[in-house]
């Protein structure tokens, strides 16, 4: 009832689930207990808005207790919707830090092709 995952019995087999239901189902096993870290891989890739949307509620609310979240994604406003902190990576290396924020979308298109450096303090 806390991932709203609808089945018709406890018995349905996973791989007969919607695919935002599979997703919740997966988010239940590796959120449910005590985790300290999350590696989220395009975490809502597919997904309807519905579903994305508990996708993101359920990693904030991770994240508001502490549970560390890496989280990969080539989509910018789910990056700005779910970090803290963006490290863009060019040809296998961190290129620079920015904050997640539109404001610095050019400068992050600059890091990804390799023509900008920024300071790792941020």
């Amino acid at each position: 009832e806390r991932y709203d995952i609808f089945a018709p019995s406890i018995d349905f087999p996973v791989k007969l689930l919607s695919g935002g239901n599979m997703q919740r189902l997966i988010l239940a096993r590796e959120l449910d207990g005590r985790i300290r870290f999350i590696l989220a891989f395009h975490p809502t890739r597919g997904l309807d808005i519905g579903a994305t949307e508990f996708v993101y509620k359920k990693l904030l609310e991770a994240s508001y207790s502490g549970v560390a979240i890496l989280l990969i994604a080539g989509d910018l406003e789910e990056i700005f919707t779910l970090s803290d902190r963006v490290a863009v990576i060019y040809e296998g290396e961190i290129a620079g830090y920015v904050p997640p924020m539109e404001k610095y979308i050019e400068e992050i298109g600059l890091l990804m092709a390799g023509v900008k450096e920024r300071s790792a303090k941020n």
